[in-house]
């Protein structure tokens, strides 16, 4: 089955979870996009295809309605199939206004994950950063069994590239929200999930990977590594990400030596985390992480 085909798939087995009442059904349009994943969106006039009819009652829409105190519409983003972190995510809009994001924890895996967002991004909320800014949480709750999570959407007003200083700031400001718990990371600080705004602030969501107790650093490197797999494969991009760790992290005050051990540890973690997750989207560790590190053993 190829992935247009799960990840169809993977909709009809959603809306049959989110939307499970048997209230008036409402039609709705499965969306396809070059640059995003599928969706389900309300029925305008000028969609073409056949309509897909939700029920409305009993819903999620019916919940968050509830929720936000006002009849919402809901757009249902399906990630692509096969991500060990796939859960849905949707836009709540009411009056034309985009009101929230809504992530739904519907595994165990994603729950947790779910979870983990809402508790790093309260936890940003109350420390005042000044370069960094995340979304806020609106709402964490239990529908059905699923833990949904609404955040505050970002002012993005168009994807361009962020500078490397504003970058650098970003990352320092978030190593340290550790505190006393040591330098702590974003855990996904990905190309995809930071957008620089006005005021020479970072935009920075997806949250659900955060964590403290980590070298200083990894958050740069986790960066330059997803954008060296843009250009290369896994296995070069690993040695990349090792080679160029001196100078990723010079600006940070970080030692050549001490920047490549926390390159080789970095990748560990991420191959850790692959295992953990159940999902190898870089192939088995043995093909790209073992021909990166194993000459820096010394080092761990």
């Amino acid at each position: 089955m190829n992935d247009a085909a799960v990840r169809l798939s993977y909709l009809a087995d959603t809306v049959r979870l989110l939307y499970p009442g048997p209230g008036s059904p409402r039609a709705y349009t499965v969306l396809p996009h070059a640059a995003v994943p599928r969706r389900l969106a309300p029925r305008r006039w000028w969609h073409v295809g056949s309509p897909v009819m939700v029920p409305g009652e009993g819903s999620i829409a019916a919940y968050l309605g509830e929720v936000f105190g006002r009849p919402v519409e809901t757009v249902l983003h399906v990630r692509p199939a096969r991500r060990a972190n796939r859960k849905p995510v949707l836009e709540v809009r009411a009056g034309g206004r985009l009101l929230a994001y809504v992530k739904v924890g519907d595994s165990a895996r994603a729950r947790v994950l779910v979870a983990a967002e809402a508790a790093a991004l309260r936890r940003i909320a109350g420390l005042g950063l000044r370069t960094v800014v995340a979304p806020e949480v609106l709402h964490l709750g239990d529908w059905r069994g699923l833990t949904v999570l609404a955040v505050s959407p970002l002012p993005v007003r168009r994807r361009r590239r962020t500078p490397r200083p504003l970058l650098l700031a970003a990352v320092a400001e978030i190593a340290a929200t550790g505190q006393e718990e040591g330098a702590a990371w974003h855990g996904d600080f990905a190309p995809w999930n930071v957008c620089p705004a006005p005021g020479g602030r970072l935009l920075v969501w997806d949250w659900e990977r955060y964590a403290t107790g980590v070298p200083y650093g990894f958050d740069a490197l986790h960066h330059f590594f997803h954008r060296a797999l843009r250009r290369l494969p896994p296995p070069d991009a690993a040695r990349a990400c090792v080679t160029r760790a001196a100078r990723e992290l010079a600006p940070l005050g970080v030692p050549a030596a001490t920047a490549r051990q926390s390159a080789a540890r970095y990748l560990i973690a991420l191959a850790d985390r692959h295992a953990a997750d159940g999902h190898e989207p870089l192939g088995p560790p043995h093909t790209w992480l073992n021909p990166a590190v194993d000459h820096e053993e010394s080092l761990l």
